[in-house]
This record gives C-alpha cells, structure tokens and sequence, in this order.
C-alpha cells in the first residue's frame, strides 16, 4: 500500500490563544511544535509565523528565519512547508469600496514570496483560491499566482497548491498547460471554508475528479470535521492534515492538549482504515523533494 504523508499545520493565521490557550505563537513555540509533530508521526509541517506580542499573523522574515533555524539545528528531518497566504485579504471601506479598510493586508505578490526566495524551504503553499472569507476577500489573481510560482520554483521549492473550490482547480490546470507548474502537481484541497467547498464525502469526491492527471493531493476538513475529513481524504486514496491551524478539539468538548496529540490520532486513524504514515524520508520520495 502506498504510505500517507500527514502533514501538521500548527498555528496558522486565524486560530487565536482566546480558542486554544496553547497555540504556537513566538519563533521558539512554533518551532518546537513542529519538531514535536515530527515525532508524533508528521511528515510535514506547514508553517505560520506570528508576531510573538500581539499573537498576529506575520510575514517577518526574522520569525521564519528563527522558526527554521531551530528545527534544523535540532536534528528533525520534518519537511518544511512555507505558507504565501497572508497578504491577500482585501477589506473594503464602508465609505468607499474601492479604498481598503485598515483591515485590509493585500499586498504586491512579490512581498508574500520574499521569505521563499530567502530561505528556500522544501515546499511553500500558493492559494489559488479568490473568495469571500470571513470579512474580507481573499484575491489571488491569476497574474499573481505566476508571479508568485515563479519565485517559488526559482527558489528550488516545490509549489503545494491549496484549493478551496472547483474553479481553483480549473486555474490550476491552466498554470499546468503554460508551463508556469510542472506536473504532476501537489495539490491540498481544503474544504470546510465557508463559500468554499464543504467538508462532505460527495464534494471531495468531486474535487478529486477534477485533479490534474498524476497530481499528489490530499485534503483536510476546518473546525469539527477535520478529523472526518482526515478519514475520508484516506480513503479516496489522498494524503492528510491535521493541526491546530484546523481545528482545536481533540474530540467532542475536549481541547488537544497541542499539535503533537492531534497527529497522534491522525496517525491512529489512517492505521486502523489499513494505511501506512509516511516518513519523512519516504515523503521526500513520493514528492520527489531533493532535502535541504
């Protein structure tokens, strides 16, 4: 049976210490939840920095920087997965909705790659997804996109594309034909999002369908599904994710104590649906990853 990559996305953007009084917020806490994850069976760690006094999202390249120094001199040979996420929010004023709110953290496309083309990290994440979420919209035009893939291959990383609905999926494959992606793809399905694909059996199986001929995929579920998800991205034959960037209960009305237990059950389930969890070494194989 061909193993399953888990990847452990631990902090995120949005998950907040209000939800989950343990989540990884300074360079060292992050850094040593992805180790843990290593252990706990992740083959992968996807990885937010944060600004470690407001708890913030952050693109400060210091806090990647020491994020990844500190797994590395740790010995862990976890594969590291960079996000290019943040920066693509657009809030529009109240007043006029052609100006940004403050909230707003639309960004040029070459900014969100900066700390990619600076540290080179094995893989980095570039949505494609262009939609409502939360209170803002999340704009990633296709001219961004290339913009952004380009760095991302120039910087020797593999590109993890994350679709969060069917016309993503459609862009992905136009990034294929012309050449700006190489094939197959990696490719992460996220559902759970709301407006976005949602976290049922028959959405994934359709999402699947629509893949790009070869693609490495997997799939995870936000908030109470994930770990349904989880199961369910197994046994249509993709690779999975959990971590506190998804969801923070363990089970019903139980908080995970941190990243490290909700892999553990990650790794419980594919093992007893009949799979075998990915080292990172066998990840590195599958994904066909040089290491760093």
């Amino acid at each position: 049976m061909r193993a399953t990559i888990l990847t452990c996305a631990v902090t995120g953007n949005l998950t907040t210490r209000e939800q989950h009084p343990s989540l990884p917020v300074t360079p060292d806490e992050i850094a040593d939840a992805c180790i843990a994850a290593g252990k706990a069976g992740a083959a992968i760690a996807h990885i937010h920095v944060r600004d470690p006094h407001t708890g913030k999202q952050s693109m400060e390249l210091a806090y990647y920087r020491e994020v990844l120094e500190r797994i590395r001199v740790s010995g862990s040979d976890i594969i590291i997965n960079l996000t290019t996420g943040p920066g693509g929010r657009y809030v529009p004023s109240d007043e006029d909705p052609g100006i940004a709110a403050p909230a707003s953290t639309i960004m040029p496309p070459e900014r969100r790659v900066e700390h990619i083309a600076a540290l080179r990290p094995e893989i980095a994440t570039l949505d494609l997804n262009t939609m409502f979420s939360g209170t803002a919209v999340v704009i990633n035009t296709p001219r961004n996109v290339r913009i952004m893939a380009e760095v991302i291959v120039a910087a020797g990383a593999r590109p993890e594309l994350e679709v969060f609905d069917s016309g993503d999926i459609h862009l992905a494959h136009d990034l294929i034909t012309d050449s700006t992606l190489s094939s197959p793809a990696m490719i992460q399905i996220v559902t759970g999002v709301k407006y976005g694909a949602a976290s049922t059996p028959e959405t994934l199986v359709y999402m699947k369908s629509l893949l790009p001929s070869g693609s490495h995929w997997g799939a995870f579920g936000v908030g109470r599904l994930a770990f349904p998800m989880l199961a369910q991205s197994f046994l249509l034959g993709g690779h999975v994710r959990i971590g506190l960037e998804d969801a923070v209960y363990i089970e019903r009305g139980r908080l995970a104590k941190d990243n490290a237990e909700m892999v553990e059950k990650g790794v419980r389930l594919v093992q007893n649906l009949g799979g075998v969890i990915a080292s990172a070494t066998e990840a590195r194989k599958i994904l066909g990853l040089q290491g760093k």
